[in-house]
Parts: structure tokens; sequence; C-alpha cells
């Protein structure tokens, strides 16, 4: 019986040397795991940050940001007194298509595109022009020889003017002055536009109109407009 209680102790004192040696071995193998690992991860970092890198400059060179460096020297010209007085102004859409070489082989070396143009246009008087002669108080009336209108303003708004669709050949990237010759005609098309509709009448009658309360407040109640 002694003999048997002894070799019972014996194997239990076994199973805890062994448990013991097998928790040494599975830590010591999960510590070099986690350093294999980590030094994976280490040596394929610089990989990463390359190709991310890389992934950046194709990005950059298939979809280019335009970069706007402004001269850092600025010339004025001229310097005027304006004194003119905006009765109307007109806003437009015109959509102007402009193209080259769409013969034959339009769809080899051709160019064409769809421009789609918002503008505005401003008239009235320019008051700078009345001389004292083309003023006149007899019987209480004043006449008065008003400047004919005149058109001050008619260009694009660019945050509102796009190109819609663009067209070229398959030998052509296109041609630089196109879509500035489509904005210079997109101007003068908005201007005739508002030239056919009668906005020099318009800006002049809306000039009388005005001009007549500024010279009641003045103490003018009676304005003729001579022509």
């Amino acid at each position: 019986m002694p003999r048997m209680k002894n070799n019972g102790w014996f194997n239990f004192l076994l199973l805890i040397v062994l448990g013991v040696g097998i928790y040494f071995i599975v830590t010591t193998v999960r510590d070099a795991v986690n350093e294999t690992a980590a030094n994976a991860n280490s040596a394929l970092q610089p990989l990463s940050e390359a190709n991310q890198s890389m992934q950046t400059q194709v990005a950059q060179l298939l979809n280019p940001t335009p970069t706007i460096i402004p001269d850092p020297v600025t010339y004025i010209t001229e310097i005027r007194s304006l004194a003119r007085l905006e009765t109307i102004q007109y806003s437009i859409e015109k959509v102007i298509t402009a193209e080259m070489g769409q013969g034959s082989f339009g769809f080899l070396f051709g160019d064409k595109l769809l421009f789609v143009a918002h503008g505005y246009v401003i008239a009235g008087i320019d008051m700078a022009k009345i001389e004292p002669q083309h003023m006149r108080y007899e019987g209480g009336v004043l006449y008065v020889t008003l400047p004919p209108a005149e058109v001050f303003v008619a260009t694009l708004n660019n945050e509102k003017s796009y190109v819609y669709d663009r067209d070229t050949g398959i030998f052509t990237k296109g041609i630089n002055d196109l879509e500035t010759l489509a904005r210079q005609s997109a101007e003068q098309e908005i201007l005739k536009a508002a030239m056919e509709d009668g906005i020099l009448n318009q800006a002049q009658v809306n000039a009388e109109a005005f001009l007549i309360r500024f010279f009641a407040a003045l103490g003018f109640p009676n304005t003729i407009f001579v022509k």
C-alpha cells in the first residue's frame, strides 16, 4: 500500500511537470509566431507605402489638377471715373457648336465641341455725357436731352458656362483654340440676342422713368426729355 501511494504522488508530480513544460512550449511558439508576423508586417510596410504612392501618382497623371500661379507683379494701366446709370440687365443662355476639320476625314483629324454659354448684358445711360447745354429750365419745366442708351457689359458667366461635349478625331488631341473661339462667339451671340430683343430701347425707357423720380426729388416735378 505505501508503495502504491508513492507511485500516485510520483504520477501527480509528473503530470504537473509535463503541464508546465507544455505551457512554456506553447508560450514560446506563440511568441515566435507573433514576432515573425510583426517582422513580416514591418518588412511589407515599405512595399505597401510605395504601392500607395504609385497609385497616387498614377491618379494624378490620369486626372491632373491644374496649378494656377498668378504673377506677383500687377500693372494698373488705366483709372477712369464713371457715372453710369445701369437701367437693365439681360441674363441669356446660348448653346454654341464649334468645329474644325469635319469633312470626310473628320473622324480622324476633326474636333467638335458643344459649349453651353451663360452670360449677361447690362445697358444704361452714361450720365458723364450730359453737359450743361443738355438741360434747361423754362416755365416750370425741366427739359433734358439724354445721351443714347448703350451697352456697358456683355460677357460670359464663367462659373455657369461649360463644355457639354467634345468629340475629337482618332489622330488629334483637340485644337487648343477651339474652346476660346467658342467663348468669343458665345459673347457675340449673347450681345446680338439682347440687341435684337430691344435692350437699348428698354434701357432708355427705364432711365427716363428713374430720372423723372430723381429730378422730382430735387424739386423739379415737371421733366420733359427731349429727343
